[in-house]
Formats: structure tokens, C-alpha cells, sequence
């Protein structure tokens, strides 16, 4: 079977909630299977990819299959998307200051609507 790196495992939305689905801890496939409105193999479709990436590790116990998050994987796309971080973090201020003087013209607003009655 061939490897499949974080980027391309990630990619998906699916995928990415299996692996939301698993930060709580080591869960069943079936239980997994149960958060999606996806077949039962389509669900284990993802988490194959997800387990050629190395995301995750599967262990069996008796007739089910646990499968357990593997966070290492996730740093080398946390070192790759840490210099966007002042990037988002300029854009997310300025939001915030218009999102702020929005506000205060509003406050301005109001305050001379409710003065004029």
C-alpha cells in the first residue's frame, strides 16, 4: 500500500473529523462510522488513508478495531504553517478594528436615536 502524506490525508473534511473524532481518545471504527452519513466502508476508506499517513494506528480487540490518533505527523504541518501565523494574526486585528468602529458608530447611532425622542 502506498504512503500518503499529512497534506493530502488532511485535505479531506472527512478525514479531518476522524481525526477531530479521536482527540478524546482511542475510539471503534463503528462508533466513528456513526458521526458520518457515509457507509461503514467509506468510513474505513478514510481511515485507511488516514493510516498510510501515519495520522493514525489501529488496534484490534476482539471483533472491533480501535483506532488511535497519531499527533506527530500534524507537527510538520503546524512548522509549515507557522509563518503564515503573523499573517492571519494582522488580518484577525484588523478585522477587529473595523469590526470596533462598526460598533462604536453604532453605540454613536443609537445614542443620538434614543436623544431625539
Amino acid at each position: 500500500m502506498p504512503t500518503v502524506d499529512v497534506y493530502s490525508a488532511l485535505a479531506n473534511p472527512v478525514r479531518r473529523g476522524l481525526l477531530e473524532g479521536l482527540i478524546d481518545g482511542p475510539r471503534p471504527a463503528g462508533e466513528l462510522a456513526g458521526a458520518f452519513s457515509l457507509s461503514r466502508p467509506a468510513v474505513s476508506e478514510h481511515l485507511a488513508v488516514l493510516k498510510r499517513a501515519g495520522l493514525v494506528h489501529e488496534e484490534p480487540r476482539g471483533r472491533h478495531r480501535y483506532y488511535h490518533l497519531r499527533p506527530e505527523p500534524l507537527a510538520e504541518v503546524g512548522d509549515w504553517l507557522h509563518p503564515f501565523e503573523h499573517y492571519w494574526r494582522a488580518r484577525m486585528g484588523a478585522l477587529r478594528d473595523v469590526l470596533d468602529e462598526i460598533s462604536d458608530s453604532d453605540s454613536d447611532s443609537d445614542k443620538a436615536d434614543s436623544g431625539a425622542s
